[in-house]
């Protein structure tokens, strides 16, 4: 299919949404992209930037003449965006959106009676940073973008919909929308509550001079790292989501409490086989894709605490032009070295600064 002849419609134009408009742009620049967003100067800028075409200022009769519109509001606001658009849409327009819950957009669907033209999409793709500002083409490379049809959905719109994921660089994955939810509650949505209240946890118990929040580095800022995503993303996903949230959180708790009395228990064999399994099926997993949650790049280098020495790396990666998208120590070793925390924007950057510090005396640890 030639998507340089297609018109493409957005209604919300963030991280994910602005995103996504670059890649089809650069892929095929001769493709018409028209957008309209609550903040009319975020499609003007968009404009400014050779990605939209035109720049809408309501859900109107503009919108009639496109072969795909995304709806890439939050996903509270999508239902609604969806029923401004139905008497602008022509039977041949394919509508999606890019929710990471997909039931709720579904029965919306239904009750517009719009299955034969609406396929649920959610590109599993991301940064913590938020905003059209942030938005880059490569940020769909090699995510999973998963598609869920209707029961009207047409082979053919199917199938044309999903070149048009790859398109923009992605992988295309199809399943229904309810197992959609339900793996994505696992993997992502319930990571982030567990995440939450283990930060809680240690607010809770911390002592008044703060000790746990100084020592708090290393695996525990790790494992937690999510925490710093929007509360009010996270608050409309568990509303919409609730469902397979609470019934997974039932099996976690089942299971924190069986794990409690093994500890109990002073169970050796009961620990090293937990933890052999969770370290087995965790390397076992496939780490070429994105995922929902964002993923960091992230390398540790033992320096010694020295005037200069964080210079001296920085300078050495900088000369090489490896960008650094965050640099500092990690204060919780006991000796006279320090772990020097060196964060990148991607993987490429990251691989290409430990083979160069490693050659320069500055092993990577774990």
């Amino acid at each position: 299919m030639d998507f340089n002849n297609i018109t493409c419609g957005f209604i919300g134009l963030g991280l994910i949404g602005g995103s996504m408009a670059r890649a089809m742009k650069q892929k095929a620049p001769g493709m018409t992209i028209k957008s309209y967003t609550p903040h009319p100067e975020t499609s003007l800028r968009a404009k400014e930037d050779g990605i939209v075409d035109v720049a809408l200022t309501a859900i109107d009769e503009n919108f009639s003449d496109c072969d795909y519109i995304f709806l890439c509001a939050p996903i509270e606001r999508n239902n609604d965006n969806l029923e401004a658009l139905v008497p602008y849409l022509k039977p041949e327009t394919t509508v999606t959106d890019i929710g990471s819950v997909k039931t709720s957009i579904h029965e919306k669907v239904k009750e517009l009676g719009l299955e034969a033209q609406f396929i649920g999409g959610h590109p599993m793709a991301g940064t913590e940073r938020i905003g059209y500002i942030n938005s880059k083409a490569s940020i769909l490379e090699n995510a999973y973008y998963i598609l869920t049809k209707t029961p009207l959905t047409t082979d053919e719109r199917l199938e044309n919909y999903r070149q048009l994921v790859e398109l923009m660089g992605a992988t295309p994955l199809i399943i229904p929308y309810e197992q959609h939810d339900y793996a994505t509650a696992a993997i992502s949505h319930v990571p982030h509550v567990i995440s939450g209240c283990l930060v809680n946890l240690v607010e809770r118990s911390d002592s008044e001079d703060g000790l746990m929040k100084t020592i708090a580095a290393g695996g525990f800022k790790d494992i937690t790292r999510i925490s710093s995503s929007s509360p009010v993303m996270l608050q409309q996903i568990c509303l919409t989501n609730h469902k397979n949230i609470s019934k997974l959180l039932d099996n976690y708790i089942d299971y924190l409490k069986e794990m409690k009395q093994v500890i109990d228990n002073v169970d050796g064999d009961g620990l090293m086989d937990f933890f052999s399994s969770a370290r087995e099926y965790r390397d076992s997993f496939n780490d070429l894709s994105k995922g929902p949650i964002k993923k960091s790049y992230v390398t540790r280098v033992d320096i010694a605490d020295e005037p200069g020495n964080i210079a001296s790396v920085a300078t050495l990666l900088s000369v090489n032009g490896i960008n650094i998208k965050n640099i500092g120590i990690v204060h919780n070793r006991e000796d006279e070295h320090g772990t020097l925390s060196i964060e990148f924007h991607d993987d490429k950057a990251m691989e290409k600064a430990n083979k160069l510090l490693d050659a320069h005396g500055y092993p990577a640890v774990g």
